[in-house]
């Protein structure tokens, strides 16, 4: 089973960016097809980006389409998420999944990293 741990958060300015980064471990990476969603305060946890096994396919939710970027380094064994253009509707805390291939679910993710984005 793969264990992820995300990092990069903090607290930026309306405008600014930030690149978030989750290290995975314990299974092949590319056996998994990885994603970002994210969770702000009284609302629930919400789809951001996706990307597949290799790399080639990615989508993203349409609020942040444009601004943020997924992509992953499967000899390191991480995925990223490169945010621009912040936006204070973009605060919360974000979290690293993981759907193992094959599968229907994510079944895998992290901890969460805490994003915060002042006007």
């Amino acid at each position: 089973q793969v264990q992820l741990v995300e990092s990069g958060g903090g607290l930026v300015q309306a405008g600014a960016s930030l690149r978030l980064s989750c290290a995975a471990s314990g299974d092949t990476f590319t056996n998994y097809r990885m994603a970002w969603f994210r969770q702000a305060p009284g609302k629930e946890r919400e789809f951001v980006a996706y990307i597949t096994d290799f790399g080639t396919t990615t989508d993203y939710a349409d609020s942040v389409r444009g601004r943020f970027t997924i992509a992953r380094d499967n000899g390191k064994n991480t995925v990223s998420l490169q945010m621009d253009r912040l936006k204070p509707n973009d605060t919360g805390v974000y979290y690293c999944a993981g759907r193992r291939i094959g599968s229907r679910d994510y079944g895998y993710w992290g901890r969460g990293t805490q994003v915060t984005v002042s006007s």
